[in-house]
């Protein structure tokens, strides 16, 4: 089975946007996706939260679907959303010196893809 993990950097939701399709795009295809927010994407976790953002539901979405592999620790701890991302039971990745690392994904069989 193909496998990508989708690291997204940018908190640009007209970015983000396509990071989440593209996810649901490859499960419908049969292929194993894992999305993981890392820098300045981490600001976007207690905004895709908010029942009034145009994400919301495109976000919740990827999430029930189980392809959100986690969030940087770090980058979120730095950008003061840890806290909403523990509220909504993300997984803090950090066993590369806080971050997540890609090599961990390419050693389990992930192409890489960043956003």
């Amino acid at each position: 089975m193909k496998k990508i993990a989708i690291f997204a950097f940018q908190d640009d939701p007209m970015c983000f946007i396509h990071v989440l399709l593209n996810a649901l795009d490859l499960k419908e295809r049969g292929i194993e996706a894992r999305v993981i927010l890392e820098g300045k994407a981490t600001a976007l976790i207690p905004l895709l939260a908010a029942e009034d953002h145009p994400l919301h539901r495109l976000w919740n979405r990827v999430k029930e679907s189980g392809l959100v592999d986690g969030v940087c620790k770090a980058c979120s701890s730095r950008m003061k959303t840890l806290e909403a991302a523990i509220a909504q039971e993300l997984r803090l990745l950090d066993e590369m010196a806080g971050h997540p690392s890609m090599g961990r994904y390419r050693e389990d069989g992930f192409d890489i893809v960043t956003f």
